[in-house]
């Protein structure tokens, strides 16, 4: 039997107006068991999970009679298969000419109600909408899954071409070994990337374990990173296990990697090559199995060029490199991001919020203007402090205006015209204009996927001219 056939329990103790629904709706393409009575159809309901309940609303009692106590047979039948199945489609029918005891099991889930005697069609059309209620609910459901699934891998969201692009790449990368390098600025979101991969890979049963290299002091990071004996040192009073110990079977998160000092990055490179390290005071090797997730805000290929970074460590540690556009890029993802950063402190102030429709405040047109126009030079982050001053200011209001928004973002006009200084001993004027054509071009196919038409339309270009520039740069 084909697995999207929609099997219907039929509940009505007339077997002649029973048997000819019951057939009528074959033909339908319904697979259809009968039940005459309350008891055979709870027995039916105890074996088999139907995807549609029709039944009458009185039905013979134990004595087999109808009577006006025997409703509560019909409700009880109802309500137990709403009960055991809430995603099962119950209609309720009534042959009395009230629709009071029927209105009152709709309340209780029931999906509709038809009234005796009736036409078939009647019936099909009450099921018909039925069911297709039923699909839009679980399509609906469906795709929120896949929003949080495809456009939020744990707390991530968005839908620009950048952000399509990451989630395809950190689901391709996931489940490999292969250590991974991200980049971006500042405030991007890469702490939240290296947890997204972790938790996507076969190692999210282990510890993800994070390590700022530029928030510890050079004399103590060697420590921090690989643990020390007792006694090692002055204050070295017990054994200690380092971040790379901790997150064996793990993740390891080396964020600011850049600033990780020269003699340091000599003994990283050993655990990358080999997997293996002493803790300071100890000559005992230890194995480990990590995967090691780097980050950094600094060009790593530029500060090998300059002697500060060792070239064999950058190759290592950038087998996969994972970049993160600027929020300034992918402005589309900024109202999504706004209504997940509104959610979250809603329910952190419920009491702020609880008499808000939703619990939630609602952003105005012109507020989210300007949030979207606005640079962000603070990127991600600073759009999460913007949301959380603008729902501190709000007070008992419900909507964010412009005023609640930080100052900059209320005084300066967004402008498509980018600020540049011009320094006393001048500037190369066809070089600069020239690169910002090229990033502008590059910007414009990265928001569109490469679609040139597209990326001519925002540039507002014809196509035939950007193929042209393309061909040129």
């Amino acid at each position: 039997m084909a697995e999207n056939t929609r099997h219907l329990l039929l509940v009505d103790d007339e077997e002649s107006l029973r048997s000819v629904v019951a057939e009528r709706l074959a033909d339908e393409g319904f697979e259809v068991t009968q039940a005459s009575d309350a008891a055979s159809a709870l027995k039916a309901l105890d074996s088999f999970a139907f995807d549609v309940i029709v039944s009458d609303l009185r039905l013979p009692g134990v004595d087999g009679l109808a009577s006006e106590a025997s409703a509560k047979e019909g409700r009880d039948v109802i309500k137990a298969a709403i009960d055991r199945y809430p995603s099962i489609i119950a209609i309720v029918v009534t042959g009395y000419g009230t629709v009071k005891d029927a209105v009152e099991m709709i309340k209780l889930g029931a999906a509709d109600f038809i009234a005796k005697p009736f036409q078939f069609d009647e019936l099909m059309h009450v099921l018909t909408k039925a069911l297709e209620q039923r699909r839009l609910s679980s399509e609906n459901a469906y795709l929120h899954q896949q929003l949080d699934e495809r456009f939020g891998l744990g707390s991530m969201v968005g839908k620009s071409a950048p952000m399509r692009a990451l989630f395809q790449l950190i689901e391709t990368v996931a489940p490999t070994a292969a250590t991974i390098l991200i980049t971006g600025e500042t405030g991007t979101g890469k702490e939240m990337v290296a947890r997204a991969i972790h938790q996507t890979s076969p190692r999210h049963r282990g510890r993800f374990v994070a390590l700022n290299v530029s928030a510890i002091p050079e004399t103590l990071l060697d420590a921090e990173l690989f643990g020390h004996a007792r006694g090692a040192f002055t204050g070295a009073v017990a054994m200690r296990q380092g971040r790379l110990e901790q997150a064996d079977g793990g993740t390891l998160f080396l964020d600011e990697v850049g600033t990780m000092p020269m003699a340091l990055q000599m003994k990283m490179l050993r655990v990358l090559q080999e997997r293996e390290f002493e803790r300071i005071g100890e000559s005992r090797t230890i194995k480990v199995d990590v995967r090691i997730v780097a980050a950094t805000n600094a060009d790593l290929g530029r500060m090998v060029k300059e002697g500060s970074f060792r070239e064999d460590l950058f190759y290592r540690l950038n087998v996969v490199q994972v970049h993160l556009a600027p929020l300034r890029d992918r402005a589309e993802d900024i109202p999504l991001l706004v209504q997940t950063f509104l959610r979250k402190f809603a329910s952190r102030d419920a009491s702020k919020t609880e008499d808000l429709e939703g619990g939630v405040p609602t952003v105005s047109q012109e507020a989210m203007r300007r949030l979207m126009a606005y640079a962000w030079p603070g990127n991600v982050r600073q759009l999460e402090n913007a949301i959380e001053r603008a729902i501190a200011m709000i007070g008992s209001r419900t909507q964010i205006e412009v005023g609640d928004l930080p100052a900059d973002l209320q005084t300066s006009e967004p402008s498509t015209t980018p600020s540049l200084d011009l320094p006393a001993d001048g500037i190369d004027l066809a070089a600069l204009v020239a690169q910002i054509e090229k990033d502008l071009i590059e910007r414009a196919l990265a928001r569109t996927d490469h679609n040139k038409g597209a990326a001519a339309r925002l540039l507002g270009l014809k196509r035939t001219t950007l193929v042209e520039k393309l061909k040129r740069l």
